[in-house]
């Protein structure tokens, strides 16, 4: 189906609702106020509709021309934006991407593939900060802040990309699992011994393919809120902890751990990528936005 209306007279009118006149936006386009007004006209007759009112001295959308500026809009937004995507792919990134993450998340996701990043594009400057405490994206200046979470994020205003969901499993040492007694479901780690972030953490939530469900609270034989330390006290054989699956694949390749239970789950983990709207942003936070969701994706 053809368009009923000139794109262009749709464009011209959005500037000059944009610069709240046509001699606004005729300097901003560098055109003749007489032409925008033209095809402005041009515009509304062949909508049969009046979208402005006008005077020598004021410029009022009517209600019909409020309501096709919304839409028209967006659409001259799309063209914009597609047309910056087109101008993105045929520069090299440059300058200063401020990116935060969490201690995990940088030394399991981002330390092997932020300096690949950096070298695929030598004029991105990748700053890094790492650390655990809450970020404001805008105050603080952060072009791009990562985190994990188990509830679904608020809105906030900001992008929300998801860059891995992560099965939470149980894992422990071949030596800690030879002198224990055999685990065959959830309720047999009453018996063991569990290696815990928090000291007054909820039980242990399991539940199988099969959507069985299990709650336990293994002993508690030792604490820590980091999760290297975590996965470092279950290779010494302490007792069984629970990580991400992705935090301890090295463990589980090299049998160093070994996955506990495994036709069950704890629950799982989601790690997005927060930033502000990509209208506007600079192609350096695009790309590298794009390039984290690409390397990343679950």
């Amino acid at each position: 189906m053809l368009l009923r209306q000139n794109l262009n007279d749709v464009y011209l009118f959005v500037v000059a609702v944009e610069h709240q006149g046509f001699s606004a936006a005729a300097k901003r386009l560098n055109l003749p106020k007489s032409t925008i007004s033209k095809r402005v006209a041009i515009l509304e007759k062949k909508l049969g509709l009046t979208l402005i009112h006008r005077s020598s001295r004021s410029f009022v959308l009517s209600e019909a021309g409020k309501l096709f500026y919304q839409h028209a809009k967006n659409a001259v937004d799309e063209f914009r934006y597609a047309e910056e995507n087109l101008l993105i792919q045929q520069q090299e990134p440059s300058g200063v991407v401020r990116l935060s993450a969490s201690v995990p998340i940088a030394q399991y996701l981002l330390s092997d593939c932020l300096p690949e990043l950096a070298e695929r594009y030598p004029k991105l400057l990748l700053q890094v900060e790492v650390t655990d405490r809450y970020v404001d994206v805008m105050s603080e200046n952060f072009d791009i802040v990562i985190r994990s979470h188990f509830q679904p994020l608020p809105d906030s205003g900001l992008i929300q990309r998801v860059l891995k969901n992560d099965k939470i499993i149980a894992v422990a040492a071949p030596a800690y699992l030879m002198k224990s007694s055999p685990i065959h479901t959830p309720e047999d780690l009453l018996k063991h011994e569990g290696i815990w972030p928090e000291l007054q953490m909820n039980p242990w939530h399991f539940q199988n393919i099969n959507g069985q469900k299990e709650i336990v609270r293994p002993n508690i034989r030792f604490v820590a809120n980091e999760s290297e330390i975590l996965k470092g006290a279950a290779k010494r054989g302490l007792g069984i902890t629970l990580l991400p699956e992705t935090f301890c694949m090295n463990e589980l390749s090299e049998g160093s751990l070994i996955h506990v239970l495994p036709e069950w789950s704890a629950g799982s983990v989601t790690t997005s990528l927060l930033m502000l709207t990509r209208r506007g942003l600079l192609p350096s936070v695009n790309i590298t936005a794009d390039f984290l969701v690409e390397k990343l994706k679950t």
